[in-house]
């Protein structure tokens, strides 16, 4: 096992997931052959709160979230560099959606599981049919598992906790 495997492994034991898929077993088989996986994990911060949408077509319900990520380096100068890249994460699984609309909100430290998602088309910028279009692709994240990295800070929704009141009896 390499290190980015003991990485996940502790961010599954210590990080409240979100998850409502089975988790994967990490194991190979004996005598098969690994097939490309397109598989994807984030860890970053939420821009923007999630926006939960519809789909035209069957009326189902997703959420759609962005997420940050800072990458450094030293450049040939020895000065460091950093950039924030921002990707875009869609949930279509209906319950985590809609748990990820209730708890998620702006800022919150997230890990996103998921695949990676490429859509093609072609821009209406009104000109001429005959004007050679350009292709645009967009990616974007399709999530499996959320989990909330932030630990000790309380939910901004959550109500303060309220003392009981003083009584001889127990409280069971």
């Amino acid at each position: 096992m390499g290190p980015s495997h003991k990485a996940d492994a502790s961010l599954r034991l210590h990080a409240p997931s979100l998850s409502l898929v089975p988790q994967r077993k990490r194991g190979r088989k004996k005598g098969k052959t690994k097939c490309p996986i397109n598989s994807i994990t984030l860890v970053g911060f939420v821009g923007s709160d999630p926006e939960q949408r519809q789909a035209k077509g069957n009326g189902s319900k997703f959420t759609v979230l962005s997420v940050a990520t800072q990458r450094s380096w030293k450049n040939a100068d020895d000065e460091r560099n950093s950039k924030t890249d921002w990707h875009r994460v869609v949930v279509f699984l209906p319950r985590l959606a809609e748990h990820v609309a209730t708890t998620i909100k702006k800022g919150a430290h997230v890990l996103i599981e998921g695949s990676l998602v490429s859509s093609t088309y072609l821009p209406s910028n009104g000109k001429s049919k005959k004007a050679k279009a350009a292709k645009i692709t967009s990616w974007s994240i399709r999530a499996d598992v959320v989990r909330k990295l932030d630990r000790g800070e309380p939910e901004p929704d959550a109500p303060a906790a309220t003392a009981a009141p003083e009584s001889n009896e127990a409280p069971f």
